[in-house]
């Protein structure tokens, strides 16, 4: 711990999903991972997630586990889905104020704490492009100008898209626990296989990197949970062979193993991708990274990670596999080493040392103007 002192730390998470293994997407490991590593350096941390979360750290559920997420609800449905998760972070917003807390972790991705600050002082980590309903509060500068609040974003590619809501925001980026995800594992790896992870949704690509994997003349393995099912059955299930695999929703043991497995790790993003979590626990199991050009892609894999296809077309991504099948593992395995979590919770216990022993911009001084 770099602080004189422990803290008594809230987090709030989003509440789509629990926060347990294995984990839907990249911003639920972050959370609980967060919450592990906080109270493995002796910080008293009280999560506020959902039902079914599961974490060393104290866990308060402010939303029943029954709760079933729907991505695109449309009318009533939809103002009934954001009533009850409004409803939820509402309590969760009370419940830090009625408690005894040094600092606030804001991982909710929702606009209420932004609205309705909490008394303690809050860090909020942006993990994704800018939401409409949380751009509108910061752009209406309805902020408690008495509340210290930091804003920092996972990826510089991430930050320059909140730029012109927000003027100060810092990069912290995403950390994993490298030695989970093995070592160089070119013995065990499939020769001609591609390998890829991730929510199974439209703007994930999956489409896209079968077509690439096919016409760089490889075969195809994918991992992650059906999260659009009429997007799988669509588009994913028809090209459903022998050269192309689901292997299901894996948890994070068998993830490791699965990244290693493959001679290339694909990369698909048809959107800003604000970080890309599997592509760096790809590049620490030494798997070469061939990625769109989309987002922090090229942040995160520079150029010993793996390849940045030159355009968007399933054609380029293709050329790009190739490129990297080129890679030395264990140069991709290094490359991932500044992506280690010991580096990443440095960087958030000095911003929560920073908010706690000193002042800092408040929530109007940081929104552009």
């Amino acid at each position: 711990m770099l602080l004189a002192q422990p803290l008594n730390i809230a987090v709030m998470a989003h509440l789509h999903h629990p926060i347990a293994s294995p984990f839907p997407g990249g911003l639920e490991m972050h959370t609980a991972l967060l919450a592990e590593e906080l109270s493995a350096r002796g910080h008293t941390v009280t999560l506020f997630a959902k039902g079914g979360s599961r974490t060393s750290a104290r866990l308060m559920s402010v939303l029943d586990a029954g709760f079933s997420f729907t991505r695109y609800p449309e009318g009533p449905a939809r103002e009934a889905q954001t009533r009850l998760l409004d409803e939820a972070q509402n309590r969760t917003l009370q419940l830090i104020n009625e408690g005894t807390f040094d600092v606030v972790i804001n991982n909710s991705l929702s606009a209420l704490p932004h609205l309705t600050p909490p008394a303690h002082p809050m860090l909020t980590i942006l993990h994704t492009p800018p939401l409409p309903r949380v751009t509108a509060a910061l752009d209406a500068q309805t902020h408690n100008r008495q509340s210290a609040h930091r804003i920092v974003s996972v990826s510089a590619a991430n930050a320059r898209q909140w730029r012109h809501h927000l003027r100060d925001i810092d990069v912290v980026h995403n950390g994993i626990r490298l030695e989970e995800w093995g070592t160089d594992a070119a013995a065990d790896r499939h020769p001609s296989v591609a390998v890829w992870a991730g929510r199974i949704t439209p703007e994930k690509g999956l489409h896209v990197a079968i077509e690439a994997a096919a016409l760089a003349g490889m075969r195809i393995r994918f991992a992650g949970p059906i999260s659009d099912q009429d997007y799988f059955n669509r588009t994913i299930a028809p090209l459903l062979s022998e050269s192309v695999e689901h292997v299901g929703h894996l948890d994070h043991s068998q993830l490791a193993a699965f990244l290693g497995s493959g001679t290339v790790f694909i990369a698909s993003p048809l959107w800003a991708e604000p970080f890309g979590l599997t592509t760096v626990e790809a590049m620490a199991c030494g798997t070469p990274v061939a990625a769109l050009p989309c987002g922090a892609m090229g942040e995160i894999i520079n150029d010993r990670g793996g390849v940045v296809a030159a355009g968007f077309s399933a054609a380029d991504l293709a050329r790009a596999v190739i490129q990297s099948r080129t890679l030395d593992n264990r140069q991709v395995r290094a490359s991932a080493a500044r992506f280690s979590v010991e580096a990443m919770m440095t960087r958030y216990e000095q911003h929560l040392g920073d908010l706690v022993g000193s002042g800092v911009l408040d929530d109007a001084d940081m929104v552009a103007s």
